[in-house]
């Protein structure tokens, strides 16, 4: 199901205006482990339209930051061509291994520490991490992170026998993500092909934060700016 564009006269002159301005720099974090191999199509074609909307965004630079297997951890270059990053999302493939959202975290916050990050996306199913780490890593972290959840289920992270247990008190996967969300005063969203068509919104949205901040993100008024700028408050 393809991503409609945004043909409002207000979106298109708010993003012409966009496109003189110092540009934004985005990450884009992805999970990659054996979890997501069974939707992984659907969700290369919902991520690679997400990055071809990213695409039609002048001002943006993205950069593409994912993991699976044992314990990688990789991320492109930063890229301006939104196209460019979707061949590079069509050449990965899933690997067997647990999330690594902390590495993620910590890289974002290194990279920011470099040259400013405006906002990051991460699209994930699973969390096999201990939510303090997490919540550790996400506070002061000066990047507002964007979390999309694929699928449902419990946290749940490696003990030092090398065994999954869950948290006490238990806690789901979206709670873990809305909190990361909330710390780095980022915003939570559902991640699944019934979800289409609001993605492209939604990555719109982001986008014109990630390059213009709240103010750029009001001007859209659209529903998907103003549930984030609902979540951002």
């Amino acid at each position: 199901m393809p991503i409609p564009t945004v043909s409002s006269p207000r979106v298109a002159a708010l993003l012409e205006k966009m496109r003189g301005r110092a540009r934004g720099r985005l990450i884009f974090a992805i999970d990659a482990t054996a979890s997501r191999e069974q939707t992984w199509e659907i969700a290369c074609q919902l991520q690679n339209q997400m990055f071809e909307e990213a695409a039609k965004i002048g001002g943006l630079e993205i950069q593409l930051v994912f993991y699976r297997g044992a314990d990688e951890v990789r991320q492109s270059a930063w890229f301006a061509d939104g196209g460019e990053l979707a061949r590079r999302m069509r050449s990965i493939r899933c690997d067997a291994g647990t999330t690594k959202i902390a590495r993620v975290l910590r890289h974002i916050r290194k990279e920011h520490a470099h040259e400013k990050v405006d906002a990051a996306i991460f699209v994930g199913d699973a969390c096999e991490e201990s939510p303090g780490e997490l919540y550790d890593a996400a506070s002061g972290l000066a990047v507002p992170v964007f979390l999309f959840q694929e699928g449902d289920g419990l946290a749940m992270y490696v003990n030092d026998r090398g065994g999954f247990v869950v948290p006490h008190p238990p806690q789901t996967v979206e709670q873990v993500f809305r909190e990361i969300a909330r710390l780095s005063h980022g915003a939570y969203a559902r991640f699944d092909s019934g979800a289409a068509a609001q993605l492209g919104e939604l990555l719109r949205a982001i986008a014109a934060f990630a390059v213009g901040g709240l103010t750029a993100l009001s001007d859209l008024r659209t529903d998907a700016a103003r549930r984030l700028i609902a979540q951002l408050k």
